[in-house]
């Protein structure tokens, strides 16, 4: 039998006297002795990026995802609120697009700058791009037995925020980022992980972008990102964007047509701060760059985005304007009918009354508001006597006690 001992042992041994050695020490603190100030959150812009955190937007492809981001990063590069969100410093931007090249990212970026006015000089020193394409490699890829192994991006990326004393850094898209598996959990977690402590080391804001998985989309649902969970469990910040819906559309009295163009923000996972109480919504809007050539005299159209603030149903109702409408409803149809809130209704239709007065309001819109009525009991369900039908039926009566300020 030989006597030499098996270097996988050695090996072995090494390691557990190296781990005995480590210190044990967990850096814990008495609470009772915490009366140190306690620093707040760094917050950049909004609820949506902070220092020291990873944030996401998880959207379908073609939704206006990497637009929203482009108007986001100049907001915070010029310190100008052009999205909705305060803008709590005007920060150093890196934009590092993994998908497109170096003059479509010029072109996404010249767009939003034109629409929104502002000047190269006004992001001179303050707004950084890079198209790196596959030259820079990646965050993390499998090593030689196929497991995660940090690489050649994250160093770079490192490097670039020193150099360039950048506060907020926007990765478009998270799937580029790596290599590895993106439904294997535990991998999708060390690139988290990674991101994370990067974001802790370089007290940044770090963003990635993210595709959602097929079907259809529901917002705030982080769960609709693509691939492993640990993408949405492991950033803090999280938000979806998602397309109006027809029943939307009609809500808001746009067409089918143009719904597209309309999209909302809501917050799907937000572990730091309340979700919204209620979406933001943004017009994408076609950007001419005048940028034209002998061969392409018209150049290009490229898509950015606005805030877009949905009409307000009760806008422009004052109380003079809902007595009125209520005298008309309470007085009934010329016949003796009464009006109605059934959905079926159509010459007793209740909100027909409420769009006489206000023509510019949809159909939704006034539905909407003899619905609330109706709710709010400002409008009474009462059985009367159908002059036309001879039979009892159910109508609309006012509540004289609900009507808001003096009846006219």
């Amino acid at each position: 039998m030989s006597d030499e001992i098996d270097p996988e042992i050695i090996k072995l041994s090494v390691a557990l006297e190296s781990d005995r050695s480590r210190p044990t020490d967990l850096d814990e603190w008495d609470a009772g002795d915490d009366v140190d100030p306690i620093p707040p959150r760094q917050w950049l812009l909004g609820n949506i990026f902070c220092r020291r955190f990873v944030s996401s937007l998880l959207a379908d492809g073609g939704t206006g995802k990497t637009a929203l981001r482009v108007a986001q990063a100049l907001s915070l590069a010029t310190g100008r609120n052009l999205t909705g969100g305060h803008v709590f410093q005007r920060c150093r931007v890196l934009l590092i697009s993994l998908e497109d090249d170096k003059d479509e990212l010029r072109r996404r970026v010249k767009a939003a700058q034109l629409h929104h006015g502002i000047s190269d000089t006004d992001l001179k020193g303050w707004l950084f791009l890079a198209a790196p394409g596959g030259k820079a490699g990646k965050l993390m890829i499998p090593d030689g037995k196929g497991r995660p192994a940090i690489s050649s991006l994250g160093e770079a990326l490192k490097q670039t925020i020193q150099r360039r004393k950048i506060d907020f850094v926007c990765l478009d898209p998270f799937v580029k980022t790596h290599g590895l598996s993106e439904n294997d959990n535990n991998q999708m977690d060390g690139v988290i992980e990674f991101l994370a402590n990067l974001a802790i080391e370089k007290n940044v804001a770090l963003d990635v972008p993210h595709h959602t998985a097929k079907g259809a989309s529901t917002p705030g649902n982080a769960d609709r990102g693509r691939g492993a969970s640990a993408i949405k469990d492991g950033a803090r910040l999280v938000y979806t964007l998602t397309t109006m819906s027809d029943e939307e559309a009609a809500r808001f009295g746009v067409s089918l047509a143009d719904r597209r163009l309309y999209v909302r923000m809501d917050s799907g996972k937000v572990n730091i701060t309340p979700p919204a109480a209620s979406a933001k919504w943004f017009k994408l809007t076609s950007v001419a760059l005048h940028n034209g050539n002998d061969l392409y005299p018209d150049g290009d159209n490229v898509q950015t985005i606005e805030q877009w603030f949905p009409p307000e149903t009760w806008e422009g109702l004052t109380d003079d304007l809902v007595n009125r409408i209520l005298n008309d409803i309470d007085a009934g149809m010329p016949d003796g009918e009464r009006y109605s809130d059934a959905g079926a209704a159509k010459a007793r239709a209740a909100w027909k009354v409420v769009q006489k007065h206000v023509s510019k309001k949809s159909d939704q819109q006034c539905r909407d508001i003899i619905a609330t009525w109706v709710k709010n009991r400002v409008l009474l369900k009462e059985t009367y006597h159908s002059p036309v039908t001879r039979k009892d039926r159910e109508g609309l009566h006012v509540d004289d006690m609900k009507r808001p300020g003096q009846v006219t």
